[in-house]
């Protein structure tokens, strides 16, 4: 069982109660920041949708191919019932997605790394990424780096010898989280070309207060 199927009773647990908060920077998407996106009729991907807010919110903003996997079929379901006008679909074997390689113009990944705590997992979904974007196609990644604060390098201490990296840690419902080095996340988006990043405030899905960080990188043209 890889790390990206063995947390999904957690998440059908809780599907119906979480808030995600990771914002979406249009421009990165529509190419008015100059990243060259594909505009509104880009074909996205939303990996690890979640319960579909970030598609909801491409499409009243004029984005009109969509598609959202998750690997949690409760958070599915909700997506369904509160956008039934959206494409959604449960991942049978993740990291592998249903997909034709150079499917998509755009991938987004938010919020979904610091649910996979692995190194070799984090690198299994990152390649199967690669493999559905289109040459020139965007992956758009807004994650969780190391915290400053305290209490969070409190916890990165006591659970690194437990998990073998520092920065993976259990919450207080029983998810296994990972924040990451800045290092790491250049090593592991190696096969793409940096385009932009931005640090964003943001609350995490359990209310605290956090930094997140955000990367858009392309799939270079053969």
């Amino acid at each position: 069982m890889s790390d990206l199927d063995s947390q999904v009773p957690y998440w059908d647990g809780v599907a119906a109660t979480k808030t995600f908060t990771h914002p979406l920077h249009l421009p990165w998407l529509d190419g008015s920041a100059g990243t060259g996106a594909a505009g509104e009729h880009a074909a996205i991907l939303d990996y690890g949708c979640g319960y579909g807010r970030a598609m909801e919110e491409l499409a009243r903003h004029g984005f009109d191919r969509l598609t959202g996997v998750d690997t949690s079929p409760g958070m599915i379901d909700r997506a369904r019932a509160l956008h039934p006008a959206l494409r959604f679909a449960t991942l049978d074997a993740p990291p592998r997605s249903p997909f034709p390689d150079a499917e998509f113009d755009v991938a987004l990944l938010l919020a979904v790394l610091t649910c996979v705590p692995g190194d070799a997992a984090q690198r299994q979904l990152i390649a199967e990424l690669h493999r559905v974007l289109r040459p020139g196609g965007l992956l758009y990644v807004s994650d969780l780096p190391l915290q400053d604060d305290e209490r969070n390098r409190t916890r990165y201490r006591a659970e690194a010898e437990r998990f073998g990296t520092y920065g993976v840690f259990e919450t207080s419902d029983g998810a296994v989280c990972r924040h990451h080095t800045r290092a790491w996340l250049d090593t592991l988006l190696t096969g793409f070309d940096t385009v932009a990043t931005r640090t964003v405030p943001l609350r995490t899905m359990n209310g605290g207060q956090a930094t997140g960080l955000q990367i858009l990188v392309r799939k270079p043209a053969p």
